[in-house]
């Protein structure tokens, strides 16, 4: 007898697959759109031709394309991926944008000239190892994008960019729920600078949110934290057994924005 279970494995990844794009199609332009963009680097003379490719090339190419703030961060020299990635943050305000970008960039005459020694480098040269891309749509009940309110220089800041893995996609929807009824909430009322709040459309971690706060250094950082833990709203909200095991994995990125980062 055949063996269906890798064909029934597929049928399952495709008809997933359906449907969240259904999804994003029937709610197209009610909330952001987000790309985030992960470049595997192996070494500094990468990362000096990413860092002038997305300063001298990309980001005034993505201006010209109507992406108004792009982010670009590194980890800082603490973190496990330190000079080995860089991120590109991309908000879209709909589908239709996301999906025409790219195009725009190899349509557009100036791009393609500024950005010739990363677009044309040589295969046994390359600018990167490989590029990893995560897609997400914004929370329902935060659908669009908000720069922080930070006064400290881009040098002293810290965006911490969250991922909370769920064990199956019923306890994910169940962190998505507490997100959308109070845990965003309480974010505001601390003042943590929430970026964005997004549920992947596709992406390596699935079924997972993924966040990102933005502090004025450090200190900053941990301070916000520490009031977090003990703040009489969350631990009310934690203790809902509704919650329970909602999170099997918090993976958390501390990063800094690059000097040429729109924030």
């Amino acid at each position: 007898m055949t063996n269906n279970l890798p064909i029934l494995k597929l049928l399952t990844i495709a008809l997933l697959f359906i449907g969240s794009f259904t999804t994003l199609i029937a709610q197209d332009g009610k909330r952001d759109l987000y790309e985030i963009r992960m470049y595997h680097i192996e070494n500094s003379s990468q990362e000096k031709v990413i860092d002038n490719y997305l300063e001298n090339a990309f980001i005034p190419a993505a201006h010209r394309a109507g992406v108004a703030h792009v982010g670009v961060f590194k980890p800082l020299p603490s973190e496990p991926d330190a000079g080995k990635k860089i991120y590109v943050f991309l908000p879209f305000t709909n589908a239709k944008d996301f999906f025409r970008f790219q195009r725009k960039l190899n349509t557009d005459a100036k791009h393609q000239e500024d950005g010739k020694e990363y677009i044309q480098a040589a295969f046994d040269n390359p600018s990167f190892s490989r590029i990893e891309t995560s897609l997400l749509q914004a929370f329902e009940t935060r659908t669009r994008m908000a720069l922080p309110k930070l006064s400290a220089p881009k040098s002293e800041r810290i965006y911490e960019l969250r991922s909370y893995e769920s064990a199956t996609e019923r306890l994910y929807n169940q962190k998505v729920k507490m997100f959308n009824e109070g845990e965003i909430d309480i974010f505001d009322e601390l003042n943590f600078n929430g970026v964005f709040y997004g549920e992947p459309i596709a992406g390596a971690n699935m079924p997972n949110l993924v966040y990102m706060t933005a502090f004025e250094n450090m200190e900053d950082r941990d301070a916000h934290w520490a009031t977090f833990s003990d703040y009489p709203a969350w631990l009310a909200l934690k203790a809902n057994n509704e919650y329970d095991n909602t999170v099997a994995k918090n993976d958390k990125r501390l990063l800094r924005p690059t000097a040429y980062s729109d924030f």
